[in-house]
């Protein structure tokens, strides 16, 4: 009759300090993480559009904090929050945050269609978001940004004009390609925009950015096709501008 140690031995499947009970175990441990983290696993267009909903849910809301603090630093803290969420986010979708950005990216070649609308209802939905969760922080602002129509649709469509050939040319041109400086430039074109122009448009300059300030009472929602259409202007224009200076350049992503 085999003892009950003979019997641990002959099945060491049921030894927990059997080294190879272990390896079994952890093995079979690896391969539950690596079947849940490819369960949750988020690829492709979904990624990106969740990347961006992301990304401009945390650019939305750091702006109407900024405006809210009445900081003489505004322009700068929302240029410095668009360059790290360009940093931070570039690598899995490009970084818009702007549906005129990805409107210029259209029209230059680095997306497809589908990306593109994937894109800009993600951005919307991030910008509207971050107004209403901003309720719990601040209060909906008592008056709107005061704005003439004819100089507002001209600031914001020239600096929108001004962000998008940038964001072209430093992160889609294959002439600065794997460039470390693309987000200083992008959220410094931010800066000097918001700075320059703020106290006549308000210094939207993009259109998800404008939905979310109109929900928390900082533009008025009669300005609101302004600050829709002038950036759309202002992309096409730098997207044509892009292709007609960067006629030899054939990078095609974004």
């Amino acid at each position: 009759m085999l003892r009950r140690s003979q019997l641990i031995d002959r099945n060491p499947v049921f030894w927990l300090g059997n080294p190879g009970c272990a390896g079994r175990r952890a093995g079979t441990s690896a391969l539950t993480l690596d079947l849940t983290e490819k369960a949750f696993e988020m690829t492709g267009i979904a990624g990106k559009a969740l990347t961006e909903a992301i990304s401009t849910f945390l650019f939305v809301f750091s702006i109407i904090g900024a405006v809210n603090s009445g900081s003489p630093l505004t322009p700068l803290a929302i240029g410095l929050a668009l360059g790290v969420l360009v940093y931070a986010a570039g690598h899995i979708s490009g970084a818009h945050l702007n549906p005129a950005v990805s409107f210029g990216v259209l029209l230059r070649g680095g997306i497809g269609v589908v990306d593109f609308v994937a894109y800009i209802v993600a951005q919307f939905i991030g910008g509207a978001l971050a107004a209403l969760v901003s309720f719990v922080v601040w209060p909906h602002a008592e008056k709107a940004t005061k704005i003439s129509v004819g100089p507002a649709f001209l600031v914001e469509a020239l600096f929108t004009l001004v962000l998008v050939w940038v964001v072209l040319n430093v992160a889609t041109s294959k002439d600065n390609d794997n460039n470390s400086f693309y987000g200083l430039a992008i959220g410094g074109t931010v800066f000097v925009g918001a700075t320059a122009v703020g106290g006549i448009s308000g210094g939207g300059f993009n259109p998800a950015v404008a939905l979310g300030l109109s929900i928390s009472g900082q533009f008025d929602w009669a300005n609101l096709w302004l600050y829709i259409v002038a950036p759309l202007v202002g992309a096409a224009v730098a997207a044509l501008l892009f292709r007609v200076l960067s006629s030899n350049d054939a990078k095609a992503s974004a």
